[in-house]
């Protein structure tokens, strides 16, 4: 199971607009396209409130709640959070929950992926929560998309197939693609740097 966790914004009790669930869809879709052969089941995650409002952490409440209710409708599988801008935010905060495959931290699998031109969040920030994370767990890795900002619309395709990549290896022992795999071997700085090469989508569409 993948739950997709969108952006948001850092205060706003307001509803989330619906516009915030529909951009999600199309790489839902992609990402259960990917795993359909392997029953893949990919949900986007309605919040409540559509900002985080400081200690109250509400899409990662949000975000563990919904992992309690896959246990409950679907019994003991395993999840694997995705997460986009705060949504990424509310994956790692969400993280230690017992069906969670990947992320948070120790014994789960992490990837980041972030735009070098973000004006919205300082790339540097992740790159040291990244730095911060693989010291205690191995299984962290992070890509750098080249000249993309904060939506990463210039190089959808490519983010779309290494978070499929990266699903897939993490919930059904796949091999990786090359480039994860030797990120995730890699020793800082080089294994949370690596570059999103253009063209990685069309590799794995054979």
């Amino acid at each position: 199971m993948v739950l997709l966790l969108p952006d948001g914004e850092a205060d706003s009790h307001r509803r989330p607009s619906a516009l915030s669930y529909a951009i999600q869809l199309p790489f839902a879709r992609a990402l259960a396209r990917a795993g359909e052969g392997d029953g893949l089941a990919v949900h986007v995650l309605r919040y409540r409130c559509r900002g985080w409002n400081a200690d109250d952490a509400h899409p990662a409440e949000d975000a563990a709640w919904a992992a309690d209710e896959v246990q409950r409708l679907y019994g003991d599988v395993p999840v694997c959070l995705v997460g986009h801008g705060m949504g990424g935010r509310a994956a790692l905060r969400a993280a230690g929950h017992g069906a969670v495959t990947s992320k948070q931290l120790m014994g789960r699998r992490v990837l980041i992926v972030h735009g070098t031109n973000d004006e919205r969040t300082d790339p540097e920030l992740s790159y040291r929560l990244a730095e911060r994370a693989k010291k205690a767990n191995r299984d962290t890795c992070r890509f750098e998309v080249h000249s993309d900002g904060h939506a990463l619309r210039q190089h959808r395709s490519e983010v779309v197939a290494l978070a499929a990549d990266f699903v897939r290896g993490s919930l059904f022992a796949r091999s990786y693609a090359r480039p994860v795999a030797d990120a995730l071997a890699a020793p800082p700085p080089l294994g949370l740097r690596m570059p999103l090469a253009a063209g990685f989508g069309r590799s794995l569409r054979h």
